[in-house]
């Protein structure tokens, strides 16, 4: 009887090891968090002023104020339930994400956003949100241009604003400071995809913040994931999401939103 209760230890106890070992071993979030180098600071030029330029001929207006129409709620495709008041559009945490009610391929996107001027909180926990450049499911699935308070806020690099989240890290650091507009002007090229599915050109992404080039012609490894390395998965076209994250401090606002399609290349 001994030798079987120290063999049913034992092997309790390498299972307990195993168990352990397994849990040690998992991908973390922190196994894609870069924290150097950091990012150069460098001041923009003034802030957009309270009348924002028109957009080009053109363009798509997916919010000048006046309402959401453009938009549904990710989860659900609801109407999208965001606040709108004043000509800004504020984040709703409770309603979640927001998307187009369009889906696009290549284009060059135009928005403007401000963390609230009492934003609280350090880190990821300060001033978060992002726009997906193509959201290709429910939840955070897509590819995820940072927004973020990184105006003397710490964080990894390829967190922080105009990051390409877990991915890119932006070539300088161009924000201002909470309760001030800033804006963003991207030019999208989606990935191409085989009819098998297989990657035939990955997605590649130029981004200025508040006019200073912050993403040069960026090569995508795939799509955005907080844990684990970023895969492709195929999608003709999609569209661009506005994430509500659940961070305690106070929510974002955004205005001046409009996109032009472009031809592939």
């Amino acid at each position: 009887m001994r030798t079987r209760t120290w063999l049913s230890a034992a092997a309790a106890g390498l299972l307990l090891f195993g168990a352990a070992y397994a849990v040690a071993q998992a991908p973390k979030p922190q196994d894609t968090e870069q924290w150097t180098p950091v990012p150069p600071i460098v001041t923009p030029g003034p802030p957009p002023s309270e009348t924002s330029a028109a957009p080009p001929s053109d363009a798509l207006v997916l919010f000048d104020g006046k309402g959401l129409d453009q938009w549904v709620a990710t989860r659900d495709k609801s109407p999208a339930a965001w606040t709108v008041a004043d000509g800004i559009l504020t984040v709703s945490k409770a309603a979640g994400n927001i998307e187009t009610r369009r889906s696009f391929r290549n284009y060059q996107l135009h928005l403007e956003w401000r963390v609230p001027t009492d934003v609280t909180g350090s880190g990821q926990a300060r001033g978060n949100s992002g726009v997906f450049l193509a959201s290709t499911g429910p939840g955070d699935a897509g590819y995820e241009l940072q927004i973020l308070d990184s105006y003397r806020n710490e964080t990894y690099v390829n967190g922080q604003a105009g990051s390409v989240y877990k991915q890119h890290p932006p070539l300088v650091n161009a924000s201002r400071r909470p309760g001030e507009w800033q804006a963003y002007d991207v030019i999208w090229t989606a990935p191409v995809f085989a009819a098998d599915g297989a990657l035939k050109s990955p997605a590649r992404v130029t981004v200025l913040h508040n006019g200073i080039l912050i993403q040069n012609d960026a090569v995508l490894a795939g799509e955005t994931l907080y844990i684990g390395k970023p895969v492709y998965r195929p999608y003709t076209s999609a569209p661009i999401k506005l994430q509500a994250h659940g961070d305690p401090s106070p929510p974002l606002s955004f205005r001046n939103i409009w996109v032009r399609e472009l031809a592939g290349p």
